[in-house]
């Protein structure tokens, strides 16, 4: 069956393969040539592909939708990081670290916003 896997500004795969495995809403399933067609929203997770020759290959995506329609397999994502197991585990803890980091600066923006409102709030009282 065919495999492509579709980003915003290109073409991540497009090659033969002999199973592909994602992971759904209900949980990871695998999909060999004679399965039925359909349709699944994928989460962000990981989507692996075996070729004719046996070998195995992993992307790390955030999420999408995948289509098997006959003997092809569409994955629509938008963002999808190829590497081996051990690389996309140090590349999703780098991802999540820079995450933390800008959610821990946006709260300390939005506390400095608040005691500013309240400080002025005050101020405005104490005029009146």
């Amino acid at each position: 069956m065919r495999l492509q896997v579709l980003l915003p500004t290109r073409v991540e795969v497009d090659q033969d393969v002999a199973a592909v495995t994602a992971e759904g809403a209900e949980g990871s399933f695998t999909l060999l040539e004679r399965h039925v067609d359909l349709v699944s929203a994928l989460g962000p997770g990981l989507l692996s592909f075996r070729t004719v020759g046996g070998q195995e290959t992993f992307l790390a995506i955030d999420g999408g939708v995948l289509v098997k329609c006959g003997d092809r397999v569409r994955v629509s994502t938008p963002r999808a990081v190829r590497g081996s197991l051990g690389e996309l585990r140090q590349a999703a803890e780098e991802e999540f670290r820079r995450l933390s980091e800008h959610h821990q600066q946006a709260q300390a923006a939005a506390e400095k916003i608040q005691a500013d409102f309240l400080r002025r709030f005050i101020e405005l009282e104490h005029r009146g």
